[in-house]
């Protein structure tokens, strides 16, 4: 099944065609840098994560840009309140933000840009739309003249009268349009600024974008991601700013995540019902965030709640116990033989349909089913009395192969089960044999203080973590 993108531009599912045959460019918008990320800001984060994941995992070389908002009026006055200069500010919680989505299991992006780090580049962007009069300079201030892109509106599906009257808009006389919005920001007294040719001042939040894309990754890119409040105004204004000063289409494809929610309510601040997810992530681990999150579908809004991370869990215990179990079993296995044609058959055939329902748009939930068909074989595979070392090594490659996408297992087993470890679940076993039951119950005891927990079977003793 060749990958089908649901396209916000066009409103329906395209086929996946790069620009460059076996090469993808990727841009998602990242964060304001001003305060630690919440739960909210985590579903993009993650989900663009899955994206570049499963890409590279088709043989696309993807070139995964995220930048940094390290200059606006938010980092400013919060920069204020606290004493700091603002890049004191934006160095203290990118390197929060880069520890909270690696805990995430999020790789990073092959290049993370700050603004700070691209003001001229910017510049110049602006002064190209001001030669070509998208543009327009008033007191200090550099504004989009929204009236000469005839697209504008595009992306959202509105045209602009519908924008003027639709939108709450603050009126502004330095404006010729209330919809035109600003590039170029002139500088208030005590603030940051950047020399220009229009005065001293800063970017605006849309142009950033535009400039970095065009400098990273070129006139037109195969993807642009963010979150669907992205969509209008922020995206719509990246069209128009990089289509006007190119001629090109800005991105192919235009990816959008849907809004989450908690129990059931929007996250607001008025609301006070945001979490941070370095909050989060001390209560429960963050591969359940992570399951959490990649068990809808990316366009669906999601729910958040006791309950639903605490369904989470179990499901990820069920696949992560799949595994941990497998690798103890082929740790202690006999000589392996020929895998039974079926038994490869089935995997294959799981291993197609997981790759089918990534083809579809991404569609994480599916490919989550997949891999619960996957456990249900292996543990099946796994109550008989003499396993065969290959198949077991089957089932971990193709656990392995999607974790390489979705990134939900953890690999801390591998520490736990050091030698000490491995000994005494031996001697326990013998202790068994020969009807020591104290020792053997004070080894399970002391086992479990480690945090393994045993299971005595018809084939043996099988482990898992706590």
């Amino acid at each position: 099944m060749t990958l089908r993108v649901y396209n916000t531009l066009t409103r329906k599912k395209e086929e996946f065609v790069p620009i460059e045959p076996n090469k993808v460019k990727l841009y998602v918008c990242g964060p304001t840098v001003y305060n630690y990320i919440h739960i909210g800001n985590g579903r993009p984060v993650i989900f663009f994560d899955v994206v570049r994941r499963y890409l590279e995992s088709q043989k696309y070389e993807v070139t995964y840009i995220t930048n940094f908002t390290d200059v606006d009026d938010k980092m400013i006055r919060k920069a204020e309140e606290m004493g700091e200069t603002v890049p004191q500010l934006a160095e203290t919680f990118i390197k929060a933000f880069l520890e909270d989505a690696r805990a995430l299991g999020v790789h990073d992006a092959t290049l993370h840009p700050r603004v700070t780090e691209n003001i001229q580049e910017i510049i110049d962007f602006i002064a190209g739309l001001v030669d070509t009069e998208y543009a327009y300079e008033s007191r200090g201030d550099v504004y989009y003249r929204t009236s000469k892109f005839a697209d504008y509106g595009k992306l959202s599906h509105q045209n602009l009268e519908e924008l003027q009257y639709g939108i709450r808009i603050e009126v502004d006389d330095r404006k010729e349009n209330p919809q035109d919005f600003v590039l170029w920001k002139a500088a208030k007294p005590g603030e940051i600024y950047w020399d220009s040719p229009w005065g001293q001042g800063r970017p605006g939040w849309h142009i950033e974008c535009s400039a970095m894309v065009r400098k990273y990754l070129g006139d037109t890119i195969d993807i642009h991601g963010g979150g669907m409040d992205l969509t209008f105004p922020h995206h719509e204004c990246e069209i128009a700013q990089t289509e006007a000063a190119t001629g090109h289409p800005m991105a192919n494809y235009w990816m959008h995540n849907a809004f989450l929610n908690i129990d059931n309510e929007k996250m607001s601040k008025s609301l006070g019902n945001g979490i941070l997810i370095r909050d989060l992530i001390k209560q429960v681990k963050p591969q359940v965030f992570r399951f959490f999150m990649l068990s809808a579908h990316y366009r669906n809004p999601l729910n958040f709640s006791d309950e639903s991370l605490k369904q989470a869990a179990n499901g990820l215990e069920r696949i992560q116990n799949a595994f941990d179990n497998l690798k103890h079993r082929l740790a202690t296995a006999s000589q392996a033989s020929e895998i039974e044609g079926t038994l490869q058959d089935r995997v294959a055939a799981i291993a197609r349909q997981f790759d089918d329902k990534m083809n579809d748009d991404f569609n994480t939930p599916d490919a989550i089913t997949a891999i619960f068909d996957l456990v249900a074989e292996a543990n099946l595979y796994l109550q008989q009395e003499r396993v065969n070392p290959a198949a077991l090594q089957l089932f971990l490659d193709q656990l392995l192969a999607f974790d390489q996408v979705l990134g939900l297992l953890s690999h801390e087993t591998d520490e736990l089960l050091d030698e000490e470890i491995e000994k005494l679940i031996v001697e326990r076993t013998e202790a068994r044999k020969s009807k020591n039951w104290t020792r053997a119950d004070e080894i399970r005891d002391l086992l479990t203080e480690k945090g393994i927990f045993l299971e005595d079977t018809p084939q043996g003793i099988r482990w898992r973590r706590k």
